[in-house]
């Protein structure tokens, strides 16, 4: 922690995490409706009365939108990578990989909801592209490396490869059926990192 900053109180750290949390539900949620053609506008009333917190308690911890959806980012980024090891561990990994795709497309899906916010935030440097391409590279590792011990993927692949193909697919995808076409393609990427693909 920075000299000269204080840590939170338990109760104020609790009350960040609970803020957090709603947040990052209510943008799910904004997705969903998004895919339906519903206009999405993340409300912050409603982030607060989701947290049961007041609308002050919220800014006072997050002074601006972009403050608090900057934690939402950082926070679902973090939980998505941090998942990837243990996934990779517990199933074949052709199975595992396309568990933690669809993962990372929830990931995506809420960050549509942010908008014009998110693209604020990418120019001012708070995210950065780079950052984020190297925690999901990262992440993909584990499940390429036991892939290839295990002979289910090829082992001429490199993580960030995958990763660009996952973005890709996002990109790529008809946005009348974007779910359903980029989780069709993450499948059929998972075929194209096999050995029998060859």
């Amino acid at each position: 922690m920075p000299e000269g900053v204080r840590p939170l109180r338990a109760d104020a750290a609790r009350k960040r995490e609970q803020v957090v949390a709603a947040a990052g539900e209510e943008l799910a949620d904004l997705a969903v409706a998004a895919r339906n053609g519903e206009p999405i506008r993340l409300s912050l009333d409603k982030v607060a009365a989701r947290a049961r917190v007041g609308v002050a308690t919220l800014y006072r911890h997050f002074p601006t939108r972009e403050a608090l959806l900057e934690a939402v980012y950082h926070q679902e980024l973090a939980r998505l990578c941090e998942a990837a090891p243990d996934l990779a561990a517990g199933a074949p990994a052709d199975e595992a990989l396309l568990t933690w795709m669809r993962r990372y497309l929830d990931f995506v899906d809420s960050k549509r909801a942010m908008g014009a916010d998110l693209r604020t935030m990418v120019a001012s440097g708070a995210i950065t592209q780079t950052d984020t391409r190297a925690r999901l590279t990262a992440a993909v590792e584990p499940f390429l490396a036991r892939g290839t011990a295990a002979g289910i993927f090829r082992s001429d692949v490199l993580p960030g490869d995958v990763v660009a193909a996952m973005a890709g697919a996002v990109f790529a995808a008809d946005p009348t059926q974007q779910r359903e076409q980029t989780e069709r393609l993450l499948a059929l990427l998972i075929d194209g990192l096999s050995c029998t693909s060859r």
